[in-house]
């Protein structure tokens, strides 16, 4: 794993017993899936669930977020906004309700510093789960509606702010998250719309960070 990874992720995955490779922040996800794969190739002990690649992953969001989501806003549900790192969240939400519902739209959150569903290039960014430096293999572009970019400060504020204000300790990507959605929300066309945003990671793993420092 890069090792801009927080403290919290490494000290979780050595508890359950996992020797870390780390990679520099540098290689970012991309230099990390190389290492996995390199280590993989060598030795058979090695097993790579590969969640960028693996069609397992958008699956498992289709029989159950999608469900979840469509169930709990009674089939009323008009947006879905998510960040994207492997991309299965946003496929397997937007694979099952579009063709359920007429207008229903997906709209994907991305690193300003790192646009590449956007065109642009790979760089260094602090929104970490999202933005690995490639368009995953399991992630179908031509479902999204339309991509957000957030910047590192817009998504650190934001995770300060919910959990400030509503009590929710969700992490940098959540902040991520809830800023495009917010962006989306205060558009006039967006009036009456029912958005969903989803919130996929807890704050618990960036208390060594800074990021709720001051709150």
């Amino acid at each position: 794993m890069p090792d801009t990874m927080t403290v919290e992720r490494r000290r979780l995955l050595q508890r359950l017993g996992a020797e870390l490779n780390l990679k520099t922040g540098a290689d970012g996800k991309p230099g990390a899936v190389r290492k996995a794969e390199e280590l993989g190739a060598k030795d058979q002990r090695y097993f790579i669930p590969q969640q960028f690649q693996n069609p397992a992953n958008p699956e498992v969001h289709r029989r159950t977020t999608a469900e979840e989501i469509w169930r709990d806003t009674d089939g009323e549900v008009d947006v879905v906004v998510a960040g994207v790192g492997t991309g299965g969240t946003v496929t397997g939400v937007a694979e099952v309700i579009k063709p359920r519902k007429k207008g229903f739209r997906v709209i994907a959150v991305e690193p300003e510093g790192s646009p590449i569903l956007s065109g642009g290039e790979p760089g260094p960014h602090k929104i970490q789960g999202i933005g690995a430096g490639f368009v995953p293999d399991v992630l179908r572009v031509d479902l999204l509606d339309e991509i957000v970019q957030v910047a590192n400060d817009d998504a650190a504020e934001t995770a300060r702010r919910l959990a400030k204000e509503e009590g929710i300790l969700g992490g940098i990507s959540s902040g991520a998250a809830a800023a495009a959605a917010l962006r989306v929300a205060a558009r006039p066309d967006s009036a009456g719309k029912l958005i969903v945003v989803i919130l996929p990671d807890t704050g618990e793993r960036y208390l060594s960070t800074g990021l709720f420092d001051g709150e």
